[in-house]
């Protein structure tokens, strides 16, 4: 499209916005805007990460759930803006994934019910849906928590109300409402210390930024599939066991590594890869780049050739995603507990083979893939109980950016559906081992909480970046230990980590450790590492498993 023709689109779209109030076909073209830029910038978002860990996944979280609401927009073609709100709302909480996710659904919930019976959106429906979408969003949240996702949508309601007061448009008002998303990001940090210290905005409210910021770019004409190119140095991206939230018809994980012949121009680079799969990241480091894409199985060799057109390829590594995530989802042979009418099913999440074993034998009835960098969605875990014989369920989440999305699913289910709200994978099997699929629902979920306090969560993994936080000094590359959750030490080789940490959890009062280790290590390296803690802590009883999880070398429980 030439500059011109392009000034004539902007023209049009901004004239057809200005002069008529804003119905089902605009609603679906700014959202569907607002998900492409989402896309384009989602890496962005995903390293907007407070620890220094491997899994940020905000930016993919919220673009996973705007996919799944555009797509049941595409299935409306009544050119209403209500029934189009509607169907933005409901796709999103089916698709909502982590806490951010379900949080973008909520607001999206508030639009859908502000506009109900308009067919059309004047600026003073667009103010009255902005403040309708920030009370849903507090009220779906049990503990608000400012300089957050809510903060921003907060200030961009009151934008809103006051671009409406003043007279504006459609379009000044959307312009209006996003720079106040602007400049209330880059005040997060005033509101959580942890930001500040870490050094940067919350992830979720610089996502919700992005979506306005694509609507307002396909009103102006502007492109919206090439984001600005931040290339991260080959270390931090942490490839060999990566493992993002695998979307449909991403059958192959390939990985190149290449020295161009020239100068690389990344935004070509990326818009050729973009054409070609997802989940695309490239690091550099002294002249050598890495190219990391999903793609479907029939254009498995397309990155590959064309990165050999290039220059010269000198490393390929390629993973079949769809056999690990048969692997993890225990399509290879889980045995799972049947239940039986009156009983209480077991719905648990597990990031690993090794996990997902130990929790089908303990009982559960279904497992949900799902964890660090791949949070299953609302419908993933409402189909993984739905059709159970019963009407009694508690699911186990194991893990806190999973918990909104897990009780999301018991608000859309006519089954009496309990979250337990295990935060770790630790918690997660303290708390099984007290279910009884025959008792009273209640009092069950009372024992199974009551377990989980009783265990202590340790997790050890790679430094993604360098950091400061809660006065632990961090260097990307080092061995990291955090402790329930938070931050607690880091050191220059995977021993010295471990030992750390467990001096920091205090096990030496402790009775018995069992030692989850991930897809990266042996069941040799991690005995090895057993004898080592065996001889500093000779009263602990330590136990060593398979949990075969991503990212985390090891995951400890303490008792």
């Amino acid at each position: 499209m030439t500059s011109a023709e392009k000034t004539q689109v902007r023209e049009t779209r901004i004239v057809a916005l200005q002069q008529f109030p804003v119905n089902g076909t605009a609603v679906k073209r700014l959202a569907q805007a607002g998900y492409s830029w989402l896309e384009a910038n989602k890496q962005t978002v995903n390293a907007l990460n407070v620890f220094p860990v491997p899994d940020g996944d905000t930016g993919t979280n919220m673009t996973l759930t705007m996919k799944s609401a555009v797509e049941e927009m595409d299935k409306t073609h009544v050119d209403q803006a209500d029934e189009m709100l509607n169907a933005l709302a409901q796709g999103a909480l089916m698709g909502a994934r982590g806490n951010s996710g379900v949080i973008l659904s909520q607001i999206w919930r508030g639009f859908a019910r502000s506009v109900q019976g308009k067919t059309h959106l004047t600026s003073q429906d667009l103010a009255a849906a902005f403040v309708s979408a920030r009370d849903t969003a507090y009220k779906g949240v049990v503990r608000p928590v400012e300089g957050t996702i809510l903060t921003v949508i907060k200030d961009m309601a009151v934008s809103a109300e006051e671009g409406a007061a003043a007279g504006d448009d459609p379009i000044m008002l959307l312009r209006r409402v996003l720079e106040a998303s602007k400049v209330s990001v880059q005040r997060t940090p005033e509101f959580l210390p942890i930001l500040k210290e870490a050094g940067v905005v919350d992830s979720g409210g610089k996502g919700l930024s992005l979506l306005m910021e694509g609507m307002l770019r396909w009103v102006e004409g502007q492109q919206l599939h090439t984001a600005e190119t931040h290339v991260a140095p080959i270390s931090a991206m942490n490839l060999e066991s990566s493992l993002e939230a695998v979307e449909e018809g991403q059958d192959y994980e390939v990985v190149v590594d290449f020295r161009p012949n020239g100068e690389l121009d990344l935004p070509s680079f990326y818009g050729e890869l973009e054409k070609m799969g997802t989940s695309i990241q490239v690091g550099e480091g002294e002249g050598m780049y890495r190219m990391h894409i999903h793609v479907p199985t029939d254009k498995l060799y397309d990155p590959i050739n064309y990165t050999l057109g290039l220059g010269t390829v000198t490393n390929v590594a390629i993973e079949n995603l769809m056999a690990q995530m048969d692997e993890i989802t225990g399509k290879a042979g889980l045995k799972l507990t049947p239940v039986q009418p009156g009983q209480i099913a077991l719905v648990v999440v597990a990031p690993g083979a090794g996990f997902a074993q130990q929790f089908a034998e303990l009982g559960a009835s279904a497992i949900v893939q799902g964890g660090q960098t791949m949070n299953p969605s609302t419908a993933d875990l409402l189909a993984a109980f739905e059709n159970l014989p019963g009407d009694k369920v508690i699911i186990l989440p194991n893990n806190k950016n999973i918990l909104m999305a897990a009780k999301a699913a018991t608000e859309v289910t006519v089954k009496q559906a309990v979250v337990v709200p295990s935060r770790s994978l630790p918690e997660g099997l303290a708390a099984v081992l007290r279910h009884n699929p025959d008792g009273e629902l209640d009092a069950v979920v009372k024992q199974m909480q009551s377990a989980m306090a009783e265990v202590q969560t340790g997790e050890i993994t790679t430094a993604s970046r360098d950091a400061e936080i809660d006065g632990v000094k961090v260097r990307i590359g080092e061995i990291i230990g955090l402790h329930n959750g938070k931050l607690a030490i880091s050191a220059g080789d995977l021993d010295t980590a471990c030992l750390q940490l467990l001096g920091k959890m205090q096990a030496d009062t402790a009775e018995i450790l069992v030692m989850y280790y991930g897809e990266d290590l042996s069941l040799a390296d991690a005995e090895s590492m057993a004898d080592k803690i065996r001889t500093t802590y000779p009263d602990l009883e330590v136990d060593v498993q398979a949990g075969g999880q991503p990212h985390y070398q090891f995951i400890f429980s303490l008792e």
